[in-house]
């Protein structure tokens, strides 16, 4: 299946490179975009909405959403070349997960600072997240933002463990850090962030929902540390050994 995504500017690189996120403006082709719309919404009709934990607080979630949808499997693999070119010195890459997002105004609140990467049971931070707009997302429906050049200090610790304890509150220094605006996105547009830098959003304020599709890739060499994690448990993989799996397939440019 031929999908219609653009290739990151050498402008784009260099600031992703600098800042730890970069916007993307119409990344996916609008006709896709609809596509990916109309499947969605169908997929969240049949969700279960549960609370039990603070992520699920701040907005509701498909994961996996590509394995069993070709569509959205087909946009992550196209958009696995601009992953790799934004990832210094990364050849190829693996998609870690994907996943359809949902933050609905009145259900969902602020999601909390936090980084996406101290849970990971990888051996190396390069890794990021293609966050892609399915509706237009203004600033005041929860649009990401972000601590530019957050992703330069390294692994700051969990969030999402305790309420009101996102990174803002075990890092106070990183207010001092540049904040990125309130960004107003179209339906195609996306926002990339590396898995070190500290992100969040405010909650949905308009009456409809924020709709997006994430994809999270990271470097095809990484090894597996064994770490405790829900989504490589029990998979038989090996401790200083490759994602050699058919949930990880190794993408290239």
């Amino acid at each position: 299946m031929d999908i219609p995504v653009r290739q990151a500017t050498d402008d784009e690189v260099a600031s992703f490179d600098s800042h730890g996120w970069v916007r993307l403006p119409r990344l996916v082709d609008p006709g896709t975009v609809a596509d990916l719309r109309e499947r969605a919404l169908s997929y969240l009709e049949a969700r279960a909405r549960e609370h039990r934990t603070l992520v699920d607080q701040a907005f509701g979630q498909s994961r996996d959403i590509a394995d069993a949808d070709d569509l959205f499997r087909a946009v992550s693999r196209a958009m696995a070349g601009n992953a790799a070119r934004l990832l210094r010195g990364v050849e190829a890459v693996r998609i870690q997960v994907t996943n359809l997002l949902v933050k609905e105004p009145g259900e969902h609140g602020a999601t909390e600072f936090h980084q996406d990467f101290p849970w990971m049971p990888m051996d190396r931070s390069a890794m990021l997240t293609v966050w892609l707009a399915l509706v237009d997302v203004p600033a005041d429906m929860g649009s990401l933002r972000f601590y530019s050049g957050s992703h330069r200090y390294g692994v700051l610790g969990r969030s999402f463990t305790r309420a009101g304890d996102d990174q803002l509150t075990q890092h106070p220094w990183l207010k001092e850090l540049e904040l990125s605006p309130p960004l107003d996105l179209k339906a195609g547009d996306a926002t990339v962030h590396h898995a070190l830098t500290v992100h969040g959003a405010p909650a949905n304020q308009r009456d409809t929902p924020r709709l997006s599709f994430t994809v999270t890739y990271f470097d095809a060499d990484a090894l597996y540390t064994g770490t405790p994690y829900q989504q490589t448990d029990g998979l038989g993989l090996g401790v200083n050994k490759p994602f050699d799996h058919p949930r990880f397939p190794c993408l290239r440019p």
